[in-house]
């Protein structure tokens, strides 16, 4: 099932997942490290990477419903693609909770709980990651039908569509 939103050929969700998931990482990173006495600046760094997150989050959630919905009903790949969108939600929920009670903080700074919070997250986060693979890798969800070892660039393929090309 090829994906529904794609720029140069290539689907648009994949691309954007990456920097939330990075980012919300290295925040949770950077907040053990300041926790245990490391630099007081990470955790202000911290707090920003979970706004920028945040909004890396959304945008690959809006790129992945295009996905989602397309993906028939009664499928396992639907219901591993709700599930997957569900973890998801849940990730943002949880960072998006960190963050409002770290807005109005004296300090940006983490502590036990909210750290505690962040690692059930990137658990989380690690499940949905595996079932992003299971759709692509196993179920095909957001596959090119014309991929195979030799297929030739996404950018030629997209450009002989743009001019009527049927070969």
């Amino acid at each position: 099932m090829e994906s529904r939103l794609k720029i140069l050929g290539q689907p648009v969700h994949p691309m954007l997942v990456m920097f939330p998931a990075a980012l919300f990482v290295t925040a949770v990173l950077f907040d053990i490290i300041d926790t245990v006495g490391g630099p007081r600046f990470l955790g202000e760094v911290a707090y920003w990477n979970i706004t920028v997150g945040l909004i890396g989050g959304l945008l690959a959630a809006a790129a992945g419903t295009f996905d989602l919905l397309a993906i028939p009903t009664g499928t396992r790949a639907k219901r591993v693609g709700l599930t997957h969108a569900a973890a998801n939600l849940a990730v943002i929920l949880l960072f998006a909770a960190v963050w409002v009670v770290r807005l109005n903080a004296d300090s940006r700074a983490a502590g036990g709980a909210l750290i505690a919070i962040e690692v059930v997250a990137l658990g989380i986060l690690g499940v949905s990651a595996w079932l992003g693979g299971e759709l692509v890798d196993r179920l095909g969800v957001g596959v090119d039908p014309d991929a195979n070892l030799d297929a030739p660039s996404s950018l030629r393929a997209a450009s002989s569509h743009r001019m009527g090309d049927v070969r």
